[in-house]
């Protein structure tokens, strides 16, 4: 016994030199660690290294008679010793911990040796209490709420923890607002769940990385508000580990943090992000990845940056799937970057593949295209086609939606309107204020008419209107009178109601009171110059609308002179009711002759002029890609013909590219009428 007894205390003292170097942790019931003391710094290569000299004399002596290995395990313990020593190693893509196998053991000689003990009470109970590790597609399938994933969790956890939160976003996803919105107050109100979340806190260290972004991921989708210790701990975590990230990482991290609020944390993490992009983008292998990298990196990118990843999608682009020319559109958008070539091959797939596309993607890529400030007829026609050829599968309020986007770009589908407006009139049972509100406000933009349905179309818009006058607010009520008198129409219950009083007191006191003054000024024209029943007398007591410094356009006002001569015309000239022309020419009433420019010549023969308003408009003014003009332009032009003006409206892009002479040209063929111009060459000269 006494020499049983000095072999052991001998291999005792070897095995005290041999693990030195290591962490000692408390095991918890679970079958989890978590530091206790931690010791100087080591060096596993050299520890492993030496393993089977300092060991092989002993360690079997030693393994008989005090220690029980679990197996399987991630350590060893020692009978009637809750500490555990466990040797830490590095690595990158498995946990940082070293597990021995209980039965087998090398020698020098390479022969592998058996080592057998009789297995204890201790062994039988650790065997059967080891839980099993859990999977996570196999949890989620197995279980039908949240609530059931955290009643496993307390029978017996595994690791790693992200399993349960992956598991339990997975059944969320599966289940309607309302059921979602019940089940995850359940889960937060769970016994088990505040456990779950400080078991993956002490884990997020060693598990799998991208086991760590799942479960960050399912708890920013499962709504765990972002301030708590939970989330800003794993932000933490995967801000010290971000080296570690490949390129399903990447994917994983980029959609974490697009889903996620600004924040320290968060601010942090995205700036790692942008430089370990500007690191590997040109390793990115998916295009899915790279989309989502770019959506992620945010506005405030810096432009090589945004550069660089465009670059490496235009090098990926025959790799595009269809899908990924959809929604590279709202990939562009979320960075803000206008790359004009990625965007016009994106659109060309999207056109030649237009059958089919979801109704998602179509308002996604319009309003990308809004916010982008990207234009491409070829892409809204197609999107206008393919809608008109399909109308009777489309709901009415997601053609509105359409058309309301389209309205934005200031594009006009006649064929799509056409049909929306005789569906409209025809089933009027789907309107509601602010459906109403919104089709005024498209038709009346993009000043859209037809020869047959317009005036039924209008009396039934009016009817709607005047239906839900009892509950309409002075807002609504004011943008849809102010809709009808863009398109001429002029309903008088809604009109009566808006006069009242206390209506325009409101609108001049709340709400944007500056865009309200400008609805009302275009009322009180309407009023003044339409034919409106009963209210040409109306007079409205408004503020004046702030004074905008304009300046008439300078090569016009050039052409002007060369073509007339000084005197014959004004410039910037303010007309009743805030109307503002650019010039004003005086001539005869068949305009075959300039007339002098004097205030007697019009108190003596107003009867025998015509007033010409020259009127310089830029592109938004109309349609896009046509000379349709929109509805504020049409109105003020059929307002200044009421006056008494002929009406010449002169793009400024186009005059931007004309020579002087053929300036010239074309403004006297706007300013001469056509029988002027057919007889006998006009002599200047002798006109003014």
């Amino acid at each position: 016994m006494n020499n049983r007894a000095g072999s052991f205390l001998w291999n005792l003292r070897q095995f005290s030199t041999l693990v030195p170097t290591g962490r000692t942790v408390r095991l918890y019931p679970s079958g989890f660690c978590r530091p206790k003391i931690v010791y100087s710094n080591w060096n596993p290569r050299k520890l492993l290294s030496n393993f089977d000299n300092r060991m092989q004399s002993s360690i079997r002596y030693l393994f008989q008679d005090a220690l029980i290995f679990k197996s399987g395990g991630d350590g060893f313990q020692t009978k009637g010793i809750s500490t555990a020593t466990v040797l830490t190693v590095d690595r990158l893509l498995c946990p940082r911990r070293l597990s021995f196998n209980s039965k087998h053991f090398v020698s020098d000689n390479g022969l592998k040796k058996n080592f057998h003990h009789e297995p204890s009470n201790e062994d039988v109970l650790t065997k059967r209490t080891k839980p099993t590790p859990i999977n996570c597609r196999k949890l989620s399938q197995e279980c039908n709420s949240l609530s059931e994933v955290l009643d496993i969790f307390s029978k017996a956890p595994t690791f790693p923890s992200s399993n349960y939160f992956s598991a339990m976003w997975t059944i969320a996803k599966r289940m309607s607002d309302d059921q979602k919105r019940f089940e995850k107050q359940l889960m937060f109100n769970h016994p088990m769940f505040s456990q779950l979340c400080e078991q993956i806190m002490r884990e997020a260290k060693i598990m799998h990385y991208d086991n760590l972004l799942f479960s960050l991921h399912a708890m920013v989708k499962l709504g765990i508000p972002q301030n708590t210790l939970l989330v800003q701990t794993l932000l933490r975590v995967v801000q010290e580990r971000i080296n570690e990230c490949d390129e399903k990482c990447l994917s994983v991290l980029s959609s974490i943090l697009e889903a996620m609020e600004p924040c320290k944390n968060v601010d942090v993490l995205r700036a790692g992000l942008r430089m370990l992009v500007d690191q590997q983008v040109w390793k990115i292998e998916r295009v899915f990845t790279l989309q989502t990298v770019m959506k992620c990196i945010g506005k405030d990118a810096p432009i090589g940056l945004k550069r660089k990843l465009e670059m490496k999608a235009l090098k990926e682009l025959d790799q595009f799937s269809v899908l990924n020319s959809q929604r590279m559109f709202a990939v562009l958008a979320a960075m803000n970057h206008r790359s004009i070539i990625l965007l016009n091959e994106c659109s060309k797939i999207v056109t030649s593949n237009i059958h089919g596309c979801p109704f998602r993607l179509l308002i996604s890529i319009l309003q990308s295209c809004r916010d982008l400030q990207y234009f491409n007829i070829d892409l809204f026609k197609g999107i206008a086609d393919y809608v008109a050829t399909t109308f009777d599968i489309w709901k009415l309020k997601k053609v509105l939606f359409l058309l309301i986007l389209f309205e934005n770009v200031g594009f006009r589908p006649v064929s799509l309107m056409d049909l929306f407006m005789k569906k409209a009139a025809d089933e009027p049972g789907f309107l509601n204020v602010k459906s109403l509100v919104s089709i005024l406000h498209v038709y009346s933009s993009l000043s859209h008419f037809h020869k047959c349905w317009t005036h039924e179309f209008l009396e039934v818009m009016a009817s709607a209107l005047t239906g839900s006058l009892h509950h309409i607010s002075s807002e609504n009520l004011l943008n849809a009178v102010c809709s009808f008198c863009l398109m001429n129409h002029f309903p008088l219950a809604p009109i009566n109601q808006l006069l009242q009083k206390d209506i325009i007191h409101d609108l001049l006191t709340s709400g944007d009171v500056e865009r309200n003054v400008h609805k009302l000024h275009v009322l009180a024209a309407c009023l003044k110059l339409d034919d409106v029943p009963g209210h040409k007398d109306t007079h409205l007591v408004l503020p004046q609308l702030p004074s905008m410094p304009l300046q008439p356009h300078a090569k016009v006002a050039e052409v002007l002179s060369s073509l007339l001569g000084e005197g014959c015309f004004s410039k910037s000239v303010w007309l009743p009711h805030n109307y503002y022309i650019d010039f004003e020419i005086r001539m005869d009433a068949n305009r075959s002759q300039v007339l002098p420019f004097s205030d007697v010549d019009v108190v003596t023969s107003a009867t025998n002029i015509q007033r010409v308003a020259v009127l310089c408009v830029p592109r938004s003014t109309y349609c896009l890609d046509s000379t349709h003009p929109r509805g504020f332009l049409a109105m003020k032009m059929r307002h200044l013909k009421v006056m008494g003006f002929h009406v010449i409206l002169v793009n400024n892009w186009e005059m931007k590219k004309l020579e002087m002479k053929d300036a010239v040209t074309f403004l006297k063929s706007k300013i001469y009428s056509q029988e002027a111009l057919s007889t006998a060459d006009i002599n200047l000269q002798s006109t003014c």
